[in-house]
């Protein structure tokens, strides 16, 4: 028996499938492109920043300056063009695909400019100085935290994770500077963990993975507290000035 034709589906229905399944194919080759290359400026510049851990401070300005000159810059220029092509989407659409990177580009200026670097004519570097989210929009050339409208942005949850992520580089670090003879550098980064933990408690954080990642920030205190407990049994700590 034949189908009666005003009971056909319209083809309509599958055309406009068909072309907006081949548009996000399209959209995710080329976001795929788009990290991809920046994930390889985060690689580059992280790769740049373990040098620190071999590299005394008074020898560190020649090394930031490096890895702001060919690290930070291509990861800025990365960035911009990632931004540009996704303010033709939806962003907590796609957001999911590059937050990790932005993370990772996050950190490594946050770690450079607390070891020193990312100084302006305005501002020079100083040794301890922690970036605000703003700072960072501005170096980046980017919103941050936006709620008025749907465009790319730093979220405050990359931002915070980006700070855990140098709270292990800098726990790290610290036990590295023992040995290299800088204990001052490991007791300043003591009591800026400590600090930067304290203040983490109090936020009140709704995201899981970000309060995950807060919790353990505890355990990089606790490395370096062991580290400045040990060098004071040994009587290693520079003296405090009464």
């Amino acid at each position: 028996m034949a189908s009666d034709g005003n009971n056909m589906i319209d083809p309509a229905i599958f055309e406009y499938l068909k072309a907006h399944g081949e548009e996000e194919v399209e959209v995710g080759e080329r976001l795929h492109q788009v990290t991809a290359t920046l994930n390889r400026h985060v690689s580059a510049c992280q790769g740049l920043l373990s040098r620190i851990h071999s590299t005394p401070t008074s020898k560190l300005g020649p090394l930031l300056k490096q890895v702001e000159e060919t690290g930070i810059r291509p990861e800025i220029d990365s960035v911009g063009e990632l931004a540009q092509f996704t303010s033709q989407y939806p962003y907590y659409k796609y957001n999911h695909r590059w937050t990790r990177s932005i993370q990772n580009v996050v950190g490594t200026i946050l770690l450079t400019a607390w070891l020193g670097g990312m100084g302006t004519e305005t501002r020079p570097g100083e040794l301890g100085r922690l970036l605000t989210i703003e700072e960072i929009g501005e170096i980046l050339k980017v919103p941050v935290n936006l709620k008025e409208r749907d465009a790319f942005h730093v979220t405050i949850e990359e931002y915070l994770l980006a700070l855990t992520d140098i709270t292990e580089e800098l726990s790290r670090l610290a036990m590295n500077s023992v040995t290299m003879g800088d204990v001052g550098l490991t007791v300043r980064i003591s009591s800026f963990i400590k600090d930067l933990f304290a203040g983490f408690q109090l936020l009140n954080l709704k995201n899981d993975i970000v309060r995950k990642r807060v919790d353990a920030v505890k355990y990089h205190v606790k490395k370096v507290e062991d580290v400045i407990y040990d060098l004071s049994l040994r009587n290693l700590l520079p003296k405090t000035e009464e």
